[in-house]
């Protein structure tokens, strides 16, 4: 089992910047796929972002088109913490944030291949 709490949401004005946080429980955090989605008012929760240990310094990572070049997806195995920097913030870019692990496989782009998952946090960014 593992549990996922998300931290770092807010308020922040467009072109701003938020790096959100997700810490997990357990020892093989490493182990995992972790994966960042987004769920804005009245829509269907969405891919942000992904990313995969391979082993040494080697990650791949994946993003969804709409954050490309404004997002960054990290992760620090010693800490259980896989983080979302968020750069040039749009008011599109406002929802609840979720974390997610996939205990098997690769990181995918599929909220079914995730096993577990935060309880969000907000990020709001005004115009």
């Amino acid at each position: 089992q593992v549990q996922l709490v998300e931290s770092g949401g807010g308020l922040v004005q467009a072109g701003g910047s938020l790096r959100l946080s997700c810490a997990a429980s357990g020892r093989t955090f490493s182990r995992y796929a972790m994966g960042w989605f987004r769920q804005a008012p009245g829509k269907e929760r969405d891919f942000v972002a992904s990313i995969t240990w391979s082993g040494g310094n080697t990650y791949y990572a994946d993003y969804a088109d709409s954050v490309k070049g404004r997002f960054t997806i990290s992760r620090d195995n010693a800490k259980n913490t896989v983080y979302l920097q968020m750069n040039s913030l749009k008011p599109e870019d406002t929802a609840v944030y979720y974390c997610a692990a996939r205990q098997f496989g690769n990181a995918a782009s599929r909220q079914s291949e995730y096993n577990y998952w935060g309880q969000g946090t907000q990020v709001t960014v005004s115009s």
